[in-house]
């Protein structure tokens, strides 16, 4: 166990990686989000029905 052992903290500090023997150090706390409740879906309008009036040409 010395500088060479990936597994111990000054591995860590040697190699200049993190993990589980050399945890970062925070500044803020850690804020873990929260699912967002959904909002209760609104009752659908009735669609209006959409009437198209066909244009006649008249012949000359």
């Amino acid at each position: 166990m010395g500088r060479g052992d990936k597994k111990s903290r000054k591995g860590k500090i040697f190699r200049g990686s993190y993990g589980v023997s050399r945890p970062r150090k925070t500044d803020v706390a850690v804020i873990v989000p929260t699912k967002k409740k959904a909002e209760p879906k609104k009752k659908a309008e009735p669609k209006k029905k959409i009437t198209v009036k066909k244009k006649t040409t008249a012949k000359k």
